[in-house]
């Protein structure tokens, strides 16, 4: 069936605020603090063949395909795998519960970047120095290889911003501060996307764009320190032998996966409101190499500092190289310490932060919006009233649940809802997200599905990658995340066994959705279990004659619907109108 024209779901004004918020949702915090480190650590500038190369053979089809089945059946993941595959509908569910799971703890991030946003609104950053009442005797102004010491940029950060504590098992007490500044971010969240579309699409004209503004200006401020070259060639130079290591490639391949966003169901929900004819593949493409080349823009960024900061202190590049929340709010503000103008700069760069987290921020909790206006929006409208109600309801959830994260012991919940969510719970979405479309609903569907829209079929190329390329090497990385699988860490502390228990309910809580849904689909399907079966992987779960059956008994008037047809519209509402020629 046709989804062209469904009544009442709204479209982007213009096609660029689709492009606009897909490129949005996909550049992210990740690009500045994981994608630099990952280069550094994998050879340099000889990462950069497999992260292309994953690009290629993974980003782009696995993209094309998301946006693809969102702007064809102009529904959000949940509805839209229940359509395509009902005995795999789970992976819309699971989609979404990673998403909400995700804004929790993602908007904690904002929260940081906003508390060092007003605070350096000060001729001397307050991290410039060991002269402050947080600071300990071991506190020292420049990083050294002694691991006794640190530098008074990681002590702000973590006595003045967390106070955080020794552990995971002493809680301590609220960050006041940090908890206002919470709510504040969510208050953000919510003005821009509380009228859906129509909102989100002038905001991520700044969101999108802003950021890059501030990424040439601080390449073009870096590149003129003394030391900057260096810090480049750490970035870029290929250390060649690295290439045969079996953990680089992997490592390119989940960043592509990551980064773009492929089984988070953020695209998918957002394709959902394009226009019917929309080019997925200019969208797709604009997509995923902008994603890139921010990347590398970002590393060029952060390595010029690295070798400035390893000029002044005479101490190796490698030694300050970083992952994760340390690179931007402890190794990046100590490099702004010595530049001219540090507090400009310092704005600058947590305000680029604040526009990288927000509009990521936006997607994913529209992927929980759209699902559930999708799936109840009759129920809910009538009980809220009005769209922003409900918008308002999953951000307050959200902010509520959020609120460990602010506490002193919050950064130890931050690591450990990180590791099990972003690592573990992904690589399983993915998987079955690929078998479930180009396996089970087949290839050949979605390229007439592809024709319908844009009145061309995928190229040879996207359907050998859709086939054999994209399954096999998402196998291949689970196999490798499960076998390289780490318990959580922060810094040097490590998780109890309690702790790491609670991190496996949380990865599960996104992946349970799977079995659950694909029980339930059996369960109710009528007939044998080999007919149940058959019928669960066809799109809808039903049959033309059930269909016919169907619209002939409700235009008669007759009061009863045949079983089959009934048990079937309890998995999935079927279509208000009768069917027209389809290609599902």
């Amino acid at each position: 069936m046709t989804m062209q024209s469904e009544a009442g779901r709204p479209t982007w004004s213009r096609q660029i605020e689709f492009t606009l918020a897909g490129i949005g949702c996909a550049v992210g915090l990740g690009n500045v603090w994981r994608f630099p480190y990952l280069c550094y650590r994998s050879g340099g500038g000889a990462f950069l063949v497999p992260y292309l190369l994953m690009l290629v053979l993974l980003g782009i089809p696995l993209l094309y395909m998301e946006l693809t089945v969102g702007q064809y059946l102009r529904k959000g993941p949940v509805l839209a795998m229940a359509k395509l595959c009902p005995l795999l509908k789970g992976v819309g569910m699971a989609t979404v519960a990673i998403s909400f799971i995700m804004s929790t703890y993602y908007n904690v991030i904002i929260t940081w970047a906003l508390y060092y946003l007003f605070s350096s609104f000060q001729s001397q950053l307050p991290w410039q120095s060991c002269n402050n009442t947080w600071n300990r005797p071991n506190c020292t102004d420049y990083a050294t290889n002694s691991s006794s010491t640190s530098t008074a940029s990681q002590q702000f950060f973590n006595y003045r911003v967390l106070e955080r504590t020794t552990g995971v098992e002493e809680t301590g007490t609220l960050r006041w501060e940090l908890f206002l500044l919470l709510l504040l971010a969510w208050i953000l969240v919510y003005l821009c996307i509380f009228k859906g579309v129509k909102s989100t699409g002038k905001v991520v004209y700044f969101t999108a764009l802003f950021p890059y503004v501030i990424l040439v200006a601080l390449l073009i401020n870096n590149v003129q320190l003394p030391g900057a070259i260096k810090g480049i060639e750490f970035f870029i130079v290929p250390e060649w032998e690295k290439l045969l290591s079996v953990e680089v490639w992997v490592n390119a391949a989940a960043q592509i996966f990551n980064s773009i966003g492929i089984g988070f169901g953020s695209l998918m929900a957002m394709a959902s409101y394009n226009s019917f004819n929309n080019n997925v593949l200019k969208d797709t493409l604009a997509i995923a190499i902008t994603n890139s080349l921010t990347s590398i823009l970002a590393g060029f960024v952060i390595f010029s500092a690295f070798g400035y900061m390893s000029y002044l202190q005479n101490i190796p590049v490698s030694d300050i190289a970083v992952d994760g929340p340390g690179l931007v709010f402890v190794v990046y503000p100590q490099a702004f310490v010595t530049m001219p103008v540090a507090p400009m700069w310092a704005v600058f760069f947590f305000f680029m932060l604040l526009c990288l987290g927000l509009d990521s921020q936006f997607a994913m909790v529209e992927v929980m919006v759209t699902s559930l206006m999708d799936s109840y929006s009759k129920p809910l409208l009538r009980f809220l009233r009005q769209k922003e109600l409900l918008v308002l309801v999953v951000c307050s959830g959200a902010f509520l649940l959020g609120i460990p994260h602010v506490m002193q012991v919050g950064i130890y919940v931050f690591q450990l809802m990180d590791h099990y969510t972003a690592i573990v719970s992904i690589m399983f979405l993915a998987f079955f997200e690929v078998v479930a479309i180009c396996w089970l609903y087949g290839v050949k569907r979605l390229s007439s599905n592809l024709e319908e829209m844009t009145g061309k079929k995928p190229n040879i190329f996207f359907r050998v990658c859709w086939m054999v390329i994209c399954p096999v090497l998402i196998t291949i990385i689970l196999v490798f995340s499960v076998i390289q699988f780490r318990p959580a860490r922060y810094e040097s502390y490590v998780y109890p066994d309690w702790a790491q228990g609670i991190g496996w309910i949380i990865a599960m809580a996104s992946i349970i959705w799977i079995p659950l849904a694909a029980l339930h689909t059996l369960w109710v399907l009528p007939g044998s279990f080999t007919e149940k079966l058959r019928k669960s992987i066809r799109p809808f779960a039903l049959d033309e004659a059930a269909l016919s059956t169907y619209y002939l008994q409700k235009r008669d008037g007759l009061g009863e619907v045949i079983p089959n047809v009934a048990v079937i519209s309890s998995i999935i509402p079927l279509p208000e109108k009768p069917p027209v020629q389809t290609n599902l």
